[in-house]
């Protein structure tokens, strides 16, 4: 599957309410799931939107810019390609935005989210190997000076990670 994949953090926490354009939404919305798998999948979503391909990719480019998506691309299926493991941090409030964006920084990582909890920074990291997959982990450690809960796949269960944004 190939996916534009919303950052559930900052911009989509509802602690701000963002002023997006329709077209913004639409691509928010409606490529989260079902991405066009065409050697042109851009051209094709103007389009389906009628728009140009252009700005098909300028504002994907300014969504990236501004956190409101973290990448467009493929979702696997766990254990199909690579290793992954969902991680979990309890960072202190006054260093939330810094620490999500270290984390989010690494493109290992899909997206991150806050959670009411004390281990309130959830994430998902994805690599090639095992070995890669803790050098990563490591990394995050050494840079946040926080430790990470790892807590890899035990039983797998399929949750639909579409979320509609706006109605």
């Amino acid at each position: 599957m190939t996916a534009i994949a919303a950052r559930n953090y900052p911009a989509m926490t509802g602690a701000l309410e963002p002023e997006l354009s329709n077209l913004e939404k639409r691509l928010l919305n409606e490529y989260q799931k079902g991405f066009p798998l065409t050697r042109t999948p851009y051209a094709e979503i103007a389009q389906q939107l009628g728009t140009s391909e252009a700005l098909v990719l300028e504002v994907l480019n300014k969504l990236k810019d501004q956190g409101y998506i973290s990448r467009v691309g493929p979702v696997f299926k766990p254990r199909k390609v690579g290793v992954s493991t969902l991680a979990a941090m309890s960072v202190p409030d006054d260093r939330l935005h810094q620490i999500a964006s270290i984390i989010s920084s690494y493109p290992e990582v899909n997206h991150n989210y806050e959670r009411e909890h004390q281990f309130n920074l959830w994430f998902v990291v994805t690599a090639r190997d095992e070995a890669h997959l803790r050098e990563v982990l490591q990394d995050m450690e050494m840079r946040t000076g926080l430790p990470i809960m790892d807590l890899p796949l035990e039983q797998q269960f399929h949750i639909d990670l579409g979320f509609p944004l706006w109605c």
